[in-house]
């Protein structure tokens, strides 16, 4: 979205929605991000968006939870895609969406599960993570009926989330996307198998 749109949006009448749209903006190209930046980019006055922000915390946390809500319908995009009875590609995918979606929005990613929360308590942002995390217990829930699914379920978020940073922090620089994908798809696999095999020895 371009400044343009950000300020339009306004226009409209959803100064709240313009904020974070600019928010955002500013914070996937890098710039100063400050509350005046973001008036600035949507296109209002510096006081204009402490009528729905009191600071800067709650604006990251509007952002974070608008990145946890595209994130929950990337994964539901992903789940689409892929036969329902098959583990290992369901599970892939999901790793794959998560791990995408943290390379095309870096500076959202980062921030949604910062320790910058606003204010001692959080509860918005902390909402919004558990519902991230609800899907995937349902998955796990109607992959493997009856099965207890908590642990798997840190262990698979574990591998995705930490596969995201190693990709975000250098680890694995300028890779095209068909080798993010395999890498993925392999971990998840591996985690699986190891899983299997441990059951396998009671």
């Amino acid at each position: 979205m371009t400044a343009s749109t950000s300020t339009r949006a306004y226009h409209h009448g959803d100064l709240r929605a313009a904020l974070v749209a600019a928010a955002n903006e500013i914070l996937e190209e890098g710039d100063a991000y400050s509350l005046r930046a973001v008036a600035r980019r949507a296109g209002v006055s510096p006081a204009a968006p402490y009528r729905h922000f009191a600071d800067r915390g709650r604006l990251d946390t509007a952002v974070a939870v608008g990145g946890f809500e595209d994130l929950r319908r990337a994964l539901a995009e992903a789940l689409r895609r892929v036969p329902t009875g098959n583990s290992t590609e369901v599970l892939s995918e999901l790793g794959i969406a998560y791990v995408l979606f943290a390379l095309r929005r870096p500076a959202v990613f980062r921030l949604m599960f910062g320790e910058e929360y606003g204010g001692e308590s959080d509860d918005d942002r902390v909402q919004a993570s558990q519902q991230l995390h609800d899907v995937l217990g349902e998955v796990l829930d109607g992959l493997f009926p009856g099965a207890s699914s908590p642990a798997l379920s840190r262990a698979l978020w574990g591998v995705a989330h930490g596969l995201a940073f190693l990709h975000l922090d250098g680890n694995y620089p300028s890779e095209p996307v068909a080798e993010v994908v395999e890498r993925v798809r392999s971990s998840v696999a591996a985690l699986l198998a190891l899983g299997h095999r441990q059951e396998g020895s009671r």
